[in-house]
């Protein structure tokens, strides 16, 4: 970062706009909004910043900006920019964004085929569908029972048909070896099945199967087998794209570092027809990311459903107002904090974060380990680092949470969680530490297994002493530093000096995954207990069920979404309750 970068921060004005932070070369590199330019800037200049702003902050050279008259202008102006300079560090959605329906042009003789664009001109879409796999067995199916023209755009009189006239493929409606009327009949039978009124088509591929199979024609009969099994799917799963009403999407963010994935579920009718994951490499927080993505993903207002609900506190009401200004689409957003819709969220969320953790076990942190290893002078290359987190909510559900990187990479199995024994209702992260310590390395012990190269903690100077003094109980001796986050500062034991690194640097940014990880962790499972205790007493509140009763459900289901997956009947004897009280439990927990 050049001085005058900080500069010029300090001098941009109090008015609403966008930023153009470029680097050294002069290209920009990230593209943001703001109410108050001043404010907004500035703030990335702060000591206290995180991680991934403190990298960003780090290329910056010079600042460009352009005032706008409102903070809605300042969205349309950003979402323009960002388009037009493809900035690195701003979330970018390059791969197709929408599930794959499919069209059946409006023309004399219609075209059938998958598109993942729909266009108002009067064809007929039938969709989406997520299963990609099974839609191609079902064109295949299209392909081989129906002789349509495979030719694009306009119909052209031709003198001599193409090859899938010879090869039976086509009915050559471009040479006139096909009338109107018979060609409209194909189409009519797949509009027919598309739109779920017949069933023929199904029972025509089961007999040739069948008759395929009698006559020891295998392989004919196992891809009628395919078919079949792809046009039962499809059927399941009929609807026209008419983007009615009755539409939901739920969209869901997860961030580790500088990784990014964004989990969308998409209901039609009260179905989930579909659920996609994208993936960015960014280094915004995962509110103006998630907003950025979502201005992205329904820019062109096709898919725009009637209701979407997101995970985190973007400005919904700047969103709303642009899909309605923009894309003539009133779309009601909101962040659930309870029911069906914050527990259908949390499932995207689940999603997200499965994958934004495979992500990082594929990086290949080997070199990063090695400047590791010199930067803190190990005696080894640190391929197994443990990291220890305390949470705590004043005073209440202290925890203490344990990860496990191996090569650098999360190893999710190995993670563990302590619930503190020793506070008695007192807030000692200290003594927390001591206690998680203690408790983890007098296990390892007992079992004979191997150590860790390094063991990092979350603080500073006190609770490096508080694991030492564990491990001194114990007789053990390997490297244990702590990272403190004010200024990403890596503590020592004893009286060896603090070391800072660029937050750039590979080192650190291992420390800085692992540190991250453990919040990570310990705060989630701080949220579960909470969350566990509000099921008790939600529990509790249904007429017939009492403490007893709470505690035996959920110390046999453990949460609310087991609960909800049951039937009233399946509850009523898991749970040794009257039917009834059973009903009375499902409907109190869906809304």
């Amino acid at each position: 970062m050049s001085e005058s970068a900080r500069q010029m921060a300090r001098e941009l004005p109090d008015a609403p706009g966008c930023y153009l932070m470029k680097n050294r070369e002069g290209t920009v590199i990230y593209v943001g909004k703001a109410k108050n330019l001043k404010r907004r800037v500035a703030s990335y200049f702060l000591p206290n910043r995180n991680t991934k702003t403190a990298a960003l902050v780090e290329k910056i050279d010079t600042i460009d900006y352009v005032i706008t008259g409102n903070e809605y202008e300042a969205l349309i102006l950003e979402n323009n920019l960002i388009k037009k300079y493809n900035p690195h560090y701003n979330i970018l959605l390059k791969d197709g964004k929408s599930y794959p329906v499919i069209r059946i042009t409006r023309e004399a003789f219609p075209r059938v085929y998958k598109t993942r664009r729909i266009i108002q001109d009067g064809s007929r879409y039938y969709g989406p569908y997520p299963d990609g796999m099974r839609l191609e067995a079902y064109l295949q199916m299209v392909d081989d029972n129906y002789p349509l023209r495979h030719c694009s755009g306009p119909l052209k009189a031709r003198k001599a048909p193409c090859l899938y006239y010879h090869i039976r493929k086509c009915s050559g409606p471009c040479i006139g070896a096909v009338s109107e009327k018979e060609y409209g009949s194909y189409i009519k039978e797949i509009e027919s099945f598309l739109s779920g009124d017949d069933s023929s088509m199904l029972h025509q591929v089961e007999r040739e199967m069948q008759k395929a199979a009698k006559e020891l024609d295998f392989e004919t009969a196992a891809r009628k087998r395919d078919q079949l099994k792809a046009l039962t799917v499809m059927q399941k799963n009929q609807m026209v794209q008419d983007f009615s009403s009755d539409s939901r999407d739920y969209a869901a963010i997860e961030m580790r570092s500088y990784l990014c994935t964004i989990s969308i579920m998409q209901f039609r009718s009260g179905r989930l027809i579909g659920r996609a994951l994208y993936r960015a490499e960014c280094l915004g927080d995962d509110t103006e990311t998630l907003f950025s993505f979502l201005v992205q993903y329904y820019s062109d207002g096709d898919t725009l459903p009637s209701e979407i609900f997101v995970s985190c506190d973007i400005d919904t009401a700047l969103l709303s107002r642009y899909f309605n200004d923009e894309l003539k689409a009133p779309v009601e957003i909101s962040v659930p904090r309870e029911g069906k819709h914050y527990r259908i969220l949390r499932m995207a969320s689940e999603n997200a974060s499965r994958d934004v953790e495979k992500r990082l076990r594929e990086v290949d942190n080997t070199p990063a380990l090695e400047e590791l290893r010199q930067k803190l002078s190990l005696p080894s290359l640190p391929r197994h680092i443990e990291g220890f987190d305390i949470a705590q909510l004043s005073g209440k559900y202290t925890v203490a949470s344990l990860i496990v990187f191996r090569d650098g990479n999360p190893s999710n199995k190995e993670y563990r969680h302590f619930s503190i024994k020793s506070l008695d209702g007192q807030i000692d992260d200290f003594q927390s530490m001591r206690e998680a310590v203690g408790r983890r390395y007098q296990r390892l012990l007992n079992e004979g297994t191997a150590m860790p190269d390094l063991l990092m903690v979350d603080g500073g100077k006190g609770q490096v002493s508080a694991a030492l003094d564990s491990l001194a109980a114990l007789g053990l001796d390997f490297p244990v530093v702590g990272l403190a986050k004010e200024r990403e500062e890596i503590v020592f034991p004893g009286e060896r000096e603090s070391l800072l690194l660029d937050h750039s640097d590979p080192a650190l940014r291992v420390l800085i995954a692992v540190r991250d990880e453990c919040h990570r962790f310990a705060t989630s499972f701080n949220q579960r207990m909470r969350s566990r205790e509000a099921s008790f007493s939600l529990l509790e509140s249904i007429d017939g069920i009492g403490p007893e009763r709470s505690k035996r459900i959920m110390q046999r289901y453990g949460s609310v979404e087991a609960i909800l997956s049951l039937s009233p009947e399946e509850l009523a004897k898991g749970a040794s309750i009257p039917r009834p009280v059973a009903e009375r439990v499902l409907h109190k927990l869906s809304f």
